[in-house]
Formats: structure tokens, C-alpha cells, sequence
């Protein structure tokens, strides 16, 4: 089992910033991919971001390529989600995952869920 506690959402401004992170603990270590996935209201969730066990590979929605960075510190048992030029369309409650497929991409909903964090994008 892994558990996932997400921080670092709230209220910004579009064209702001914001960095969410994810510590994980449990069965942690570098055995999973890690990724994040968002819901806003009304809409099911969808994935954003993936990075690999290995840290060499990550995956990113088209909607927030080029936008948004995945990265993972082992040491510290942390995935971080760096958001930069956010528009009120990322508003979301956003989900730490990880995925015992050690190259999760996407395409499904991977085994273990945080309880998310929102993150709100005014105009």
C-alpha cells in the first residue's frame, strides 16, 4: 500500500504559478511511476502529467504540455507538479497518483489515489 498527501494548491491569477508536491509513504521507494491527474467541476478525471520509476520518462496531457513540469525527488519520497501560465481551464482539484506500472502513461486510472488539492485559477 502507498499513501499519498498532496500540498501547495490555492487560489492564483491567470498567468500565475504554482507548485503542488505529493509525499508519499508506505510501500514507497522508487517502485512506481508517480503522476497527477485533475477533475473540475462537473467533468471526469483526467490525467496531466506521468514521470517514470526511473525518473528518465515523463508523459504530459496536451493541454498543459509545455506548461507544466513533473519531477520526483526519491530521497525525499516527493513528486512535485510545477505549473507555470495558468488560465482559469486548469481550475481543478488535482490527484497525486502511482502506478505499479513502473512506465504508467496515462490511458488509465493507475492503483493508488491522494485526496487532492485545488487549485483555482481566477480571470
Amino acid at each position: 500500500q502507498v499513501q499519498l498527501v498532496e500540498s501547495g494548491g490555492g487560489l492564483v491569477q491567470a498567468g500565475g504559478s504554482l507548485r503542488l508536491s505529493c509525499a508519499a509513504s508506505g510501500r514507497t521507494g522508487s517502485s512506481y511511476a508517480m503522476g497527477w491527474f485533475r477533475q473540475a467541476p462537473g467533468k471526469e478525471r483526467e490525467f496531466v502529467a506521468s514521470i517514470t520509476w526511473s525518473g528518465a520518462n515523463t508523459y504530459y496531457a496536451h493541454s498543459v504540455k509545455g506548461r507544466f513540469t513533473i519531477s520526483r525527488d526519491d530521497a525525499k519520497n516527493t513528486v512535485y507538479l510545477r505549473m507555470n501560465s495558468l488560465n482559469p481551464e486548469d481550475t481543478a482539484v488535482y490527484y497525486c497518483v502511482a502506478a505499479r506500472d513502473k512506465d504508467y502513461s496515462g490511458g488509465y486510472y493507475p492503483d493508488y489515489w491522494g485526496q487532492g488539492t485545488q487549485v483555482t485559477v481566477s480571470s
